[in-house]
């Protein structure tokens, strides 16, 4: 294990967190509010300890899957832990746990909360509560592999650990400038959607806050009544970009390189897309009577659809008093998630298609046992590998899924909340149903905890945080006696 190495990635996550505190900071002063003392007293202390862990460099800046794994984790952890703390001083969010579950819900674009009247919170917490969404989406280690000088397999190690879907590949030869062109990508997206929702009238401080929730898929808002309060104008922007950045980064590099046919053949892209339109068309039909007109209906069912699909959170309607088919839908829709490579969570449109793949292999294999099966996914073969892992992580998924839910299951809670607030938090969505529709307020803290859990290991899709708990990462190998 290179443990200096560690070191020195979670010292640079710190400086990178504190300096990320000081726009609370500035928002403070625009406002004119006492809490942005608390941001840079808080960011000081990250930037001097990140400093100090960063004064002696890693012998080796070269390790392998087990030590990429481990530093994503940890990191992530950090951030979580340290940026829950300005929630806790300032009194806003006064116990911590309170205070790290709505941090972790930030970072990991989850979107479930504690609060029961957001509206309270200053503008410096409301910032920093949406801008962990933002950095959260992409993911920070992203964006420190484009700045630190890290060799590529080691960046490949800690970016399969990190960014969603069954298989992570370069858009170009070098590691590192494939970072720098996604976090391009994703500085353009959030740019251009703060512009069109300044356009339809929101106020500046509006369409940051909002846009980084949309961007990272996260969700929060910063009115108790999510985005229903805003005009039609400003849902039909945050629909759009919820499931533009639910979509493959992908599929934008090559629309950036001039590759339109190539980024239309994407298989999953399709498939996501007719999921969306079909899912909120039948809702639309099944909930016409509760609005004025057809397209009103329309309108909310694609909202509600695109939030929940792309991991969102987001909401315009009550879909908690929709009918139970409805809701069916939209929990469904929750496990399916949003496409590989996105900013959104789930278990990815591009493992569902591989797994139905290859149940279609079996049936065809059992009636014509010579046959030899393969998947294909855009007419390339997809690697058994591929497809084992695939597998296994289903396993793995359905397994932590029935487990989180007895034990939230234990404070005595109905079946349909214990479900959906596992269902909500593990695959980063937000809201659940009956009793954490409107938030995780009441429940316990042993809910809390498991639910936590669930949000980090979700975002990081299940391994890099079970690595943690395996005994051989953390044994310390004997040194061979040589012989004389």
């Amino acid at each position: 294990m290179n443990y200096s190495m560690i070191r020195y990635i979670l010292s640079s996550v710190l400086q990178f967190e504190g300096a990320f505190m000081l726009l609370p900071v500035l928002v403070a002063l625009v406002y004119g509010e006492k809490q942005g003392f608390v941001y840079l007293l808080v960011a000081v202390c990250c930037l001097v300890l990140g400093g100090l862990g960063r004064i002696k460099k890693a012998k080796r800046d070269v390790f392998y899957s087990k030590e990429g794994f481990v530093a994503v984790s940890l990191s992530w952890l950090l951030l979580s832990f340290v940026g829950a703390v300005p929630f806790v001083v300032t009194g806003e969010i006064p116990f911590y746990l309170d205070a790290l579950f709505e941090t972790i819900s930030g970072f990991t674009t989850t979107g479930s909360s504690i609060l029961t009247d957001v509206e309270v919170l200053s503008h410096a917490t409301l910032f920093w509560r949406s801008f962990t969404h933002w950095i959260g989406g992409m993911g920070v280690l992203v964006f420190i592999m484009a700045v630190l000088p890290l060799s590529g397999s080691s960046s490949l190690h800690m970016m399969k650990a990190e960014s969603p879907g069954p298989v992570v590949g370069k858009l170009v030869p070098k590691l590192k400038n494939t970072a720098m062109i996604l976090y391009g990508i994703y500085v353009v997206i959030t740019v251009l959607e703060i512009i069109l929702l300044l356009i339809t009238g929101m106020t500046p401080f509006e369409a940051m806050t909002l846009t980084f929730g949309t961007v990272g898929t996260g969700g929060f808002g910063i009115l108790n009544s999510s985005i229903a309060s805003y005009g039609l104008a400003s849902q039909i922007v945050i629909t759009v970009f919820m499931l533009i950045c639910s979509i493959n980064f992908s599929v934008y590099y090559l629309l950036l390189i001039r590759k339109p046919k190539e980024a239309l053949r994407n298989e999953e892209m399709r498939y996501y897309l007719a999921i969306v339109l079909v899912s909120a068309l039948v809702i639309a039909v099944n909930i016409y009577d509760k609005f004025a007109n057809f397209f009103e209906a329309f309108h909310h069912a694609l909202f509600q659809v695109a939030s929940i699909i792309s991991t969102t959170g987001y909401s315009t309607a009550n879909f908690n008093i929709w009918p139970g088919f409805c809701r069916t839908i939209l929990v469904l829709l929750m496990f399916i998630g949003a496409c590989a490579g996105s900013t959104g969570g789930g278990f990815k449109i591009s493992r569902l298609i591989i797994v139905l793949k290859a149940v279609k292999n079996e049936i065809k294999s059992i009636t014509h046992p010579r046959s030899v099966q393969r998947v294909r996914v855009e007419s390339k073969q997809v690697h058994n590998d591929v497809v084992r892992k695939v597998l296994t992580y289903l396993g793995a998924y359905v397994i932590i899924l029935i487990v989180s839910v007895l034990l939230v299951s234990v404070e005595g809670r109905g079946f349909t909340t214990s479900f959906t607030a596992v269902m909500a938090t593990f695959n980063n969505i937000g809201p659940g149903l009956d009793g954490v529709y409107a938030g995780f307020s009441d429940c316990s803290i042993l809910s809390k905890i498991v639910l936590m859990m669930d949000m980090l290991i979700g975002r990081l899709e299940i391994f890099p945080m079970l690595v943690l708990f395996s005994p051989e990462v953390w044994k310390i190998p004997l040194r061979k006696s040589r012989l004389n």
